[in-house]
């Protein structure tokens, strides 16, 4: 997959628009529709979203992701878009819909198709929806796909439910919404190192700032390491039993005994075990952290 941060000229495309945080299963569908469409009628897919979401620019403020920018661009590409348009929402921003369709999609890339989710939004002051990109596509000779809500149990699949799941805990669920595990990838870095003097090592990583917190609490994880898979149980919070000051996220890596620092892993979540709590004392936590293990 190709990734631009500017227009050209592109045409003949299949495209899909969205912000696509977190490329769900209601993102996926939108995707998978303009993937589709592309090899159906021998032509290329591509992706036109923003660097940041559209709320950075009108609050000021942007929200917690459910992905970094470059998991999403990984998302995208597993699922076999071409190419990728990460713009500046800002210099498009005062367009009008009619704006945006014909001096910038219809311009650069004379789309084939174009594919959204059914509340789809777009141009200045949202003046633009999946009702005018299906009135306007005769007129533009390209085919139009409005694919309806994805729901799990008659709930829709949003990025914002989504993300109110993870914050209260409840990663099984937004696992399933998701259709993968949550997951937050880093370099190993070095910690206090006291988990390894009550038995238990742990690889730390910068927990990233511009993703959706988890509640502090243990977790029951796989790690991913040089593309081998282990099991877990990781502690995302301050510490408080060892007057942890910053939050951090440590894992235990079971059946695993190897010196990883500054190698990078993956770790994804598969539910929450436990708030954290503070022990009275080193070998309360460590029969706690036996606890953990058994459950997973």
């Amino acid at each position: 997959m190709q990734v631009f941060t500017e227009l050209s000229k592109n045409p003949n495309l299949s495209i899909a628009l969205g912000y696509f945080d977190g490329v769900h299963l209601g993102h996926q569908a939108v995707v998978k529709s303009a993937v589709e469409f592309a090899h159906q009628n021998n032509t290329k897919s591509a992706v036109i979203t923003f660097t940041d979401h559209p709320c950075c620019y009108f609050w000021g403020v942007c929200p917690k992701y459910i992905l970094t920018k470059r998991d999403r661009e990984k998302k995208l590409a597993e699922l076999g878009v071409d190419y990728l348009y990460e713009l500046d929402f800002e210099s498009i921003s005062g367009l009008t819909a009619k704006e945006y369709l014909k001096d910038v999609l219809i311009k650069y890339f004379t789309p084939k198709a174009i594919s959204t989710g059914y509340n789809h939004n777009f141009g200045y002051k949202k003046s633009g929806n999946v009702k005018y990109l299906a009135q306007e596509a005769k007129k533009f000779d390209y085919k139009y796909f409005e694919l309806p809500a994805q729901k799990l149990n008659g709930e829709i699949i949003s990025s914002t439910a989504i993300r109110k799941l993870l914050a209260s805990g409840n990663i099984e669920k937004a696992n399933s919404m998701l259709g993968y595990n949550f997951s937050i990838s880093g370099t190993v870095i070095k910690g206090q190192q006291i988990g390894r003097t009550i038995g238990f090592p742990t690889a730390n990583i910068t927990y990233p700032s511009e993703i959706i917190d988890l509640p502090f609490g243990a977790y029951s994880t796989n790690v991913i390491l040089e593309n081998k898979l282990y099991k877990g149980v990781a502690n995302f919070g301050i510490r408080p039993t060892v007057s942890g000051k910053s939050a951090s996220l440590e894992v235990h890596i079971l059946d695993f005994n190897q010196d990883i620092y500054n190698k990078k892993i993956t770790v994804t979540f598969n539910k929450m075990l436990r708030k954290e709590k503070k022990f009275s004392s080193l070998e309360e936590l460590k029969s706690q952290i036996r606890k953990d293990i058994l459950t997973i």
